[in-house]
């Protein structure tokens, strides 16, 4: 049964030479890879190993990064990195080799001159020693910015909450959006708005925050709709619109006009539809599924 070898040992196997024959022999019987180095320079041994590793990691890399990027949500996320930051992230990912510069624009859908232009940008006022703009002081204190957005719902009820009936008025996209808007508030983290959004569920259920990043990471207007989050943070925006005394948007009166007695929260987006061999299920900005 041939000897097991390690990444370093294969890669000096593969290129050794009459040159470096007897060294190779020699660490085989030592393990002595100091030595080894000493008496062959290094270099073939080096740019070996090295390329031994950068496959290893190339294929750990493509691994982990085989998912559909597509299927993740991130249009009404905020935005929580500087661009120096950003041309960081892009120069490490094309330096990793995982994609070309090409591959990379068609990814997020620029021109390359764009992205040429985007890299050295903000190098060049780095070197001109041009410093970034700083944030402006906030004028309210901590107390005064976290009591702004902080409201008692606790004795506040809506028509249909103890039977967990709620009439929802509002696509899954549109909660979404509220719920980006919402978490960028100061002194709001995502783990209390859990346990808000769980103080809406008349069964006292837990909300986690894996179930609150699953929902926000889909995409349409039906997309999540028997989701306890969908139902709950419904719940918890109405009730803090209703405290601030702010009307009806134009989306909540366009709802109320298509969904009469509320949206439909009980058949989720895998269910199918009879129809004609030349017709096709199409669903508007409101979630209702018209065929065409």
């Amino acid at each position: 049964m041939p000897p097991a070898f390690n990444n370093g040992q294969r890669a000096i196997l593969r290129d050794v030479t009459n040159e470096t024959l007897d060294a190779a022999q020699e660490y085989f019987r030592t393990g002595d890879y100091q030595a080894y180095l000493r008496k062959t320079g290094g270099a073939s041994i080096a740019k070996a190993a090295s390329k031994s590793v950068a496959g290893t990691k190339m294929k750990s890399q493509e691994a982990q990064t085989d998912v559909d990027l597509d299927e993740i949500n991130v249009d009404d996320m905020y935005v929580d990195k500087s661009c120096n930051q950003v041309r960081g992230q892009i120069r490490r990912l094309l330096d990793s080799g995982e994609m070309k510069a090409g591959e990379f624009c068609t990814a997020i859908g620029v021109s390359n001159k764009s992205l040429n232009d985007f890299l050295p940008y903000f190098k060049k006022r780095e070197i001109a020693g041009i410093k970034a703009p700083t944030k402006k002081a906030k004028t309210t204190s901590a107390s005064e910015g976290s009591a702004s957005t902080t409201v008692n719902l606790s004795g506040m009820f809506l028509d249909g909450e103890d039977t967990g009936s709620v009439e929802i008025y509002d696509t899954c996209d549109e909660i979404r959006k509220k719920i980006s808007a919402h978490l960028t508030k100061p002194g709001i983290t995502q783990a209390q708005f859990c346990r808000d959004l769980a103080a809406q569920l008349r069964t006292g259920a837990n909300i986690q925050s894996k179930q609150l990043t699953d929902f926000r990471n889909k995409k349409g207007a039906r997309a999540g709709n028997t989701s306890s989050v969908f139902y709950a943070a419904y719940v918890y925006f109405e009730k803090l619109r209703l405290a601030e005394g702010k009307p009806k948007s134009k989306h909540r009166q366009e709802m109320e006009a298509a969904w009469p007695n509320g949206f439909d929260i009980v058949h989720g987006t895998n269910r199918g539809y009879w129809c004609f061999g030349n017709e096709r299920p199409h669903e508007d900005k409101l979630g209702r599924v018209t065929f065409h």
